[in-house]
């Protein structure tokens, strides 16, 4: 049988085996879902307390929102661009009192200065390196005195900040492993424990913005994928340790939207890459060789070509976590091939998934 052909079968013969692992306990709860989702008067249909492995969260309904948001204050990181701006944005229209922390609006970022635009008393851009301990106090500092009342707290906290890069583990040097996850990880507990007293005080909530790459690995990602799955460990976490005093945690995994952040244009590939080739060990350049090399860049701009361009799922998932009685752990906003292939991945054999997905 051709490899090819003989993948699909495999593939073909494991979502049906999933579909029965997945679907056979869940109808058992049939009977018990509506009083589970009912709670505090939010009703969720029953395909939705299955969606956690049943259908991607970018097809959801969601249920209608709690309680007036007026009064809610909300701070989002990384809003020079992609998520963030997004978000800040639209958390401004529905009413929210936003904070978009930029990290180039002392530089003049183009970002900060279309938010600053829209002059509003709602919506307040901060300068804002995750990375910097003077910086993010100084946001607290900021949120403090603009809060009417201190002492009820903040409503919420975004953890969108963020960078990515790609190359494989020999190609990758120990600077560029230290960067990605001092932004992407430290970056996000340093903003938490810096916020966590003004959230505690409102009761309100942690949004952190991982990665299906933070559930499973992918070959040339190993820098991104540590600091996702670590946001995914603190996640938990701080869910476990907040959940007593009443904040409730969630994360939101989205899928592949390189190509509506921008994040990868073919000319910063090339860069990247021209560069990472240039400071690769000669042993390693010898051993390897630039066809494969370049293999492996051409698979990369592939990849970046063919994400969705639609970051409304990412939004509205944000926007849930945010307003419901009952936000859920996790949001999915994917494709169904990603969707399909995180639930292989994360429920059944590695031997399995690798043979599917990697070898």
């Amino acid at each position: 049988m051709e490899p090819t052909r003989q993948r699909l079968t495999i593939l073909l013969r494991v979502t049906t085996m999933l579909t029965a692992h997945l679907s056979r306990p869940l109808s058992q709860l049939l009977g018990r879902t509506l009083h589970f989702c009912d709670r505090e008067h939010e009703t969720r249909p029953t395909l939705l307390f299955c969606s956690t492995y049943l259908v991607p969260v970018g097809r959801r309904t969601y249920a209608n929102v709690v309680n007036p948001v007026g009064s809610r204050a909300v701070l989002v990181t990384g809003c020079d661009s992609g998520f963030g701006f997004s978000l800040a944005k639209h958390l401004h229209s529905d009413g929210f009192l936003v904070f978009a922390g930029c990290l180039m609006k002392d530089k003049g970022g183009d970002g900060a200065k279309e938010l600053d635009s829209l002059k509003s008393d709602r919506l307040r851009t901060v300068q804002l390196n995750v990375c910097s301990s003077e910086e993010v106090e100084n946001a607290v500092e900021i949120v403090r005195l603009s809060l009417k009342d201190p002492e009820k707290g903040m409503w919420g906290l975004v953890n969108n900040a963020g960078i990515s890069t790609f190359g494989e583990v020999e190609f990758t040097s120990m600077e560029t492993y230290k960067e990605v996850a001092e932004v992407n990880l430290w970056g996000t507990v340093r903003m938490t424990k810096s916020f966590l007293p003004l959230i505690r005080r409102a009761k309100g909530r942690v949004i952190n913005i991982s990665s299906m790459l933070g559930r499973m690995a992918n070959p040339a990602r190993s820098p991104y994928c540590i600091t996702k799955f670590g946001v995914e460990a603190f996640s938990d976490c701080l869910r476990y340790e907040m959940h007593p005093l009443g904040v409730k945690v969630s994360v939101i995994e989205p899928g592949n939207f390189i190509a509506a952040t921008s994040l990868y244009s073919p000319e910063r590939i090339q860069a990247i890459a021209s560069k990472m080739w240039d400071e690769l060990p000669e042993v390693v350049r010898r051993d390897y060789g630039k066809k494969y090399f370049d293999e492996k860049i051409t698979r990369m701009e592939t990849y970046c070509n063919s994400g969705s361009t639609d970051t409304s799922p990412v939004i509205n998932a944000v926007t849930h976590a945010l307003t419901s009685a009952t936000p859920y752990t996790r949001y999915h906003p994917m494709d169904y091939y990603w969707w399909l292939r995180m639930q292989i991945m994360t429920h059944l054999p590695g031997a399995v998934s690798d043979r599917i997905y990697i070898h």
